[in-house]
């Protein structure tokens, strides 16, 4: 939910109050700040790294003075990851607090460079190597370059030279400035939240300002709601692909200027504190990068459903309308959810006695949990002032919020004057948790949706409730400003003499937030700590929701950090019902599966209305977010009525579209496991696959789910065909797998795509799971199962290969040895005209208990069936094989092959299978002519 004025307003009060606080817009920042510092002494440390002393040249003052002293701690802490850590000598600086984001401490301050002998290192130009990578420096001035061990290459080096339009290394107390030289051929993805108008590669001279902001995603190039300081580098020599990954782990604001040729990082405080993963596959940075930050969070299956939301289902009946009439139209539906609709004048933990009433409301959850339904809900921080209201109540005497100047900070949300809770302090999260728990008595709900955590203030600087007026009156616009309120400028705090790009205009970093000087628990300044508000709340109320029945959590948060996908879904916060915000959301979701956030997604049709007719956006916006990860519609509170079934050609694609997700559930949800266990993305680019094309390197209307099923959308108005990228192979229609489309070569191929019609294709040497579908994913993952094995077409040799999870879904943990789970592999092959496919299964009992079997078995890309077919299940031959039945038809080419030629190769079914998913099976065959 978010404010519902235009842009173009809130640029201009942002500019008005600017104006009168007299920030300087324009700034004249020399092109060389500092003169960098001198290495003094290096040694290895305790723990087998380096440590060294760092002093100033030259000092200067511009954005301070410069601290003359650094420490520089350098360690290999894994075969693939290297640390480099630089921060004040002398002084404890902010960093990124350890109990959040869990990792090896750097040493303490004032180690005694010389004391050990252990291992001199030589001040002249020397390196430290490790498995993968290498680290080198030079001492006077102070550089260092990491490269990659087995081929040579420079993948960070900040150096500067005269030419160079950025300094050596400055580090001031307000003012970090470092910088890398980079090969113009490089590819760089990363460094969110922002919506990103030239497609999912960091685009040269684009302004990227990482400070987690309410600001809505409409808005291209701007500091959004989360804060990713990573980015992953792709290049290509001679033909083959290396890919690592930087990330500085800090959470000041910061601007990052990516010119092509170099990339500086401005950052206004706390350390460098950079870690580099080697790779060397876009697949290997992301499993390196969540084994450090926190592997994805395992979702419940039912997450993977269609989710209906809207800002103004102003009572219960609204609610069970509309489920009525998805039931009606034949268009699944699993979770539905309220904005802030449910609440009593707005207020967090609380129902509206009218329009929710809690009986009836508990009868409805009741009725729709036995259906296999869920229900979600909104909960925004901001906790009303009310002496009447318990949770207020709660916090004032556990004393849990934000303050400033010794008194919780005042600001205003929806509720009107709010306090914001400080879940850096251990108290306020069991205050937290505890509040979950009696709103969960009251409304079994079965997740929290955590929106305006970056934090959103409606008001700007110290605020007081006035005392001649009501605030807010109930008339107008929520979203007004009715406090009394004054600007706080008075801090360096407030004023740094940096000013990031905030909102892009270098707003003033407290505007419409909380006050940038107030503080934390133990003395922590919301200056530092601003982007971690979102990451910190999703910490406690993950907490809370697992105390409640021992369940899975489901949280979806808009404000997100390094690591919050370890805990929390995301989605691409309010966009618009615009064919670019369509497309825009495609880079955006694959972004945040970089990220270590897999289960993404965006408004599907748009949250912001936009000018009519929404209809055929609508259909074209289904058949991209069915393939969502996180599949949701959502509007707001001045948007028409969105759902799916308010047409009739919507609803037609729906049902298409969601037809093939529900099918595809058993796929989804293995690749949940595979995210869980290697942070493998959910839908990636292609190029996680197909790593040494470099067409790919920046195609962003394309996508892929897994490594192996392509989904190529319409994007545009009035089209009914759309020009693909094809990877070199074979690519099998999911929606009629007779169809195939074969290339030596990477190529666009002309498809057809009616309005209600996407395409969607399954890649050669790939095993995949499907089952019937349904209207519920309760339903859906109880009917029995379809196994698709993809050979490439005409081959006469071949392998195929894939898996299947599954588990009792709610069970807190995603794992195998808990007797609750089960883990097959799949393998087929195709050698000396014999066919195989084999099974391999890791804890069966759970599977067998639930009674799921393999009814068919499709086989694309080989010739017919020819004899001596048999199936064997757990190694015992299968005497009986009268029910089982074979079926084939003839593969169809979309256009003609390039060498001219026509494979002749069959779609082959074998149906009437009742093969135990937890048994290991095999059957074969030879194949005909």
């Amino acid at each position: 939910m978010k404010f519902s004025f235009s842009f173009s307003l809130m640029h201009l009060l942002l500019v008005l109050i600017i104006c009168i606080t007299c920030v300087n817009l324009v700034q004249t920042t020399p092109t060389k700040i500092g003169n960098g510092y001198s290495l003094i002494a290096i040694e290895e440390s305790p723990d087998g790294g380096l440590i060294g002393y760092l002093k100033v040249k030259k000092k200067n003052n511009v954005y301070g003075p410069d601290i003359p002293d650094l420490q520089l701690y350098v360690k290999h802490e894994s075969d693939n990851r290297l640390r480099i850590h630089i921060t004040d000598a002398e002084k404890q600086r902010w960093e990124v607090p350890y109990n959040l984001l869990p990792r090896e401490s750097a040493p303490s301050l004032k180690q005694t460079i010389g004391k050990s002998r252990k291992s001199q290192f030589p001040l002249s130009s020397s390196q430290y190597s490790g498995n993968e990578l290498m680290f080198s420096y030079t001492t006077d001035p102070f550089t260092f370059s990491v490269k990659r061990k087995s081929n040579g290459q420079t993948l960070f080096n900040t150096s500067s030279e005269d030419s160079d339009p950025y300094s050596n290394l400055v580090f001031k107390d307000q003012y970090l400035e470092i910088s890398t030289k980079l090969p113009k051929d490089a590819s760089l993805y990363g460094l969110g939240e922002n919506t990103q108008p030239h497609g999912i590669k960091i685009y040269p001279n684009d302004p990227y300002t990482l400070y987690t902001t309410d600001q809505s995603a409409i808005n291209l190039n701007m500091d959004l709601y989360g804060s990713h300081p990573m980015y992953m580098d792709m290049r290509n020599v001679k033909g083959e692909a290396y890919a690592h990954a930087v990330l500085l782990l800090n959470s000041n604001g910061m601007d990052v200027f990516y010119r092509g040729n170099s990339l500086t990082y401005k950052v206004i405080g706390g350390v460098l504190d950079f870690y580099f993963f080697a790779g060397p596959t876009p697949l290997a940075v992301v499993d390196q990068y969540t084994q450090f930050i926190g592997r994805p969070a395992p979702m419940p299956y039912w997450s993977f459903g269609f989710h209906q939301c809207r800002w103004g289902y102003h009572n219960l009946s609204v609610i069970e309308d509309v489920i009525a009439n998805y039931k009606k139209a034949k268009i699944p539906l699993d979770v539905i959810w309220n904005d802030d609709d449910h609440m009593d004048g707005k207020k967090d933990f609380t129902l509206n006695p009218v329009n929710y009433p809690g009986p009836k409301l508990r009868a409805f959850l009741e009725k729709i949990h036995a259906e296999g339904m869920h229900y979600v809900v909104i909960n925004d921080p901001g906790i009303g002032v009310n002496k009447s209201y318990g949770t207020y109540q709660r916090g004032i005497a556990n004393d849990v919020f934000i303050k400033y100047e010794g008194k919780p900070f005042i600001a205003q949300v929806w509720p009107g004057a709010v306090h914001f809770p400080d879940f850096l302090n251990p108290k306020t999260v069991e205050w937290w948790g505890d509040e979950i728990r009696r709103f969960h008595e009251l409304a079994p709900i079965d997740g929290l949706w955590i929106d305006m955590n970056e934090v959103s203030n409606f008001c700007t600087g110290l605020c007081t409730i006035p005392e001649d007026r009501i605030c807010p009156n109930g008339t107008g616009p929520g979203w007004i400003c009715c406090l009394d309120c004054k600007n706080v400028t008075k801090t360096k705090w407030d004023d740094p003499p940096y000013k990031i790009n905030a909102s892009g205009i270098q707003a003033p970093i407290g505007y419409k937030t909380i006050a940038t000087s107030a503080t934390h628990y133990n003395g922590v300044r919301e200056y530092d700590a601003h982007s971690l508000y979102g990451f910190s709340e999703t910490i406690a109320t993950h907490k809370g929701l697992q105390a409640l029945e021992g369940k899975r959590p489901f949280i979806l948060s808009r404000a997100t950090f390094v690591g919050s996908g370890h805990y929390a879904a995301h989605w691409t916060g309010d966009n618009k019902g615009t064919w670019e915000d369509l497309k825009y959301s495609i880079s955006t979701v694959m972004n945040f599966g970089m990220f270590g956030v897999p289960m993404v997604g965006s408004d599907i049709c748009g949250f912001y209305p936009a000018a009519p007719p929404l209809e055929e956006l609508c259909n074209r916006w289904i058949e991209v977010g069915a393939f969502y990860p996180f599949s949701r519609d959502h509007a707001n509170y001045y948007s028409p009525r969105q759902e799916l079934y308010q047409w009739k050609s919507v609803a037609k694609s729906a049902r298409n579209a969601l037809g093939m997700r529900y099918k595809l559930l058993p796929y989804f949800y293995t690749l949940n496991y595979e995210a869980h266990k290697t942070g493998a993305p959910i839908v990636r680019p292609l190029f996680f696959t197909f790593p040494n094309i470099p067409e790919l390197y920046e195609l962003s209307t394309q996508f892929l789910v897994g490594s192996s099923v392509m989904v190529s959308p319409v994007l545009e108005k009035a089209k009914t065909k759309v020009s693909a990228l094809f990877p070199p192979g074979t690519w099998y229609s999911l929606f009629d797998m007779t169809q195939a489309i074969v290339s030596k070569e990477p190529h666009y191929r002309s498809l057809d795509a009616p309005l209600n019609v996407v395409n969607v294709h399954l890649y050669q040497n790939t095993i995949i799971p499907m089952q019937r579908g349904g209207m519920l994913t309760k339903h859906a993952r109880m009917t029995p199962f379809t196994i698709i094995v993809a050979f490439p077409l005409g081959a006469s040799q071949g392998e195929a290969k894939g898996n299947l999870y599954l588990d009792e879904d709610e069970l807190p943990e995603m794992k195998l040895g808990n007797g609750k789970s089960t883990y097959m592999d799949f393998y087929a092959t195709a050698t000396n005209g014999t066919v195989k496919i084999w099974s391999e299964v890791q804890e069966s009992k759970y599977a067998l208990d639930k009674g799921w079997y393999i009814e068919k078995v499709t086989v694309l890309g080989l010739n017919a069936l020819g004899s001596a077919f048999e199936i064997l299940s757990d190694g015992t031959k299968v005497e009986d094989t009268s029910k089982v039945a074979f079926a084939s038809e003839e593969h169809k080419y979309i256009d003609k092959l390039e060498d001219g030629g026509h494979k002749k190769s069959m779609m082959l079914d074998i149906k009437g299978l009742e093969l135990p998913i937890g048994k290991n099976f095999a059957m074969s065959w030879k194949m005909g002519n």
